[in-house]
């Protein structure tokens, strides 16, 4: 089958993680198809699209150009990306412990912000039923986590995670940011996150500002709007 894109990118137009992945395959200038799955009809949970991720959940990534080879897992198609196509080390790097921090902040992100920060979302907006006590615990959770990168942005090189630089470690962070930034602490009188974090709220604003990024919270603005 011929495919005039090199990837075929299998999202959702809301679901924060497919788009960390979209972020990566534009700052990389590859050229791809997203597939904008259905989650209302449970299109996710069944064949074809559980033939390519068994376990039902987005982003999967199909690479046409190398025998149309697939990757799901978010963090794991990331990797896949900057290992094989990031040869100039543009939002990767090449020292072998700065990898292994690259990787840290990957997994950080994977394990411990995208989960907390969608169960906050999800018992504010989802829940079938008003649970003040899990809004409360996942609320302070995304606090916990906006205070340790704080600490660490205050204090490293260029205001980047790794490497004194922009690289996929900080790009994985910006849906679920945005995500508590505008809904789940929304409201919350005594949480001013540039005010109480500064070095996290200045990241955030850098993040924002990348051509890949506004071109891709665009479309996601447009999607949502139709």
């Amino acid at each position: 089958m011929s495919h005039g894109k090199q990837f075929t990118l299998y999202t959702h137009n809301t679901g924060p993680n497919g788009w960390k992945v979209a972020f990566v395959l534009e700052e990389l200038g590859l050229t791809y198809e997203s597939i904008y799955l259905e989650f209302n009809s449970g299109e996710h949970k069944r064949p074809p699209f559980t033939d390519i991720n068994p376990n039902g959940r987005i982003p999967a990534l199909i690479d046409h150009r190398n025998g149309d080879f697939t990757v799901w897992e978010s963090g794991a198609i990331i990797l896949y990306l900057v290992d094989k196509y990031d040869t100039e080390k543009r939002i990767s790097v090449a020292d072998e412990k700065e990898r292994y921090h690259l990787i840290q902040w990957l997994f950080f992100q994977a394990s411990g912000q995208g989960p907390y920060f969608g169960q906050a979302i999800w018992f504010m907006r989802y829940h079938s039923e008003k649970v003040p006590s899990a809004v409360e615990r996942y609320q302070k959770e995304i606090l916990r986590i906006f205070s340790v990168l704080d600490g660490v942005l205050a204090k490293a090189p260029g205001g980047w995670l790794v490497g004194g630089k922009l690289t996929v470690a900080d790009l994985s962070f910006i849906p679920w940011n945005n995500g508590a930034i505008k809904v789940a602490l929304a409201g919350l009188k005594d949480v001013d996150v540039e005010k109480q974090y500064p070095a996290l709220w200045a990241w955030h604003q850098k993040l924002l500002e990348r051509e890949s990024v506004k071109k891709c919270l665009a479309l996601q603005f447009q999607l949502m709007q139709s």
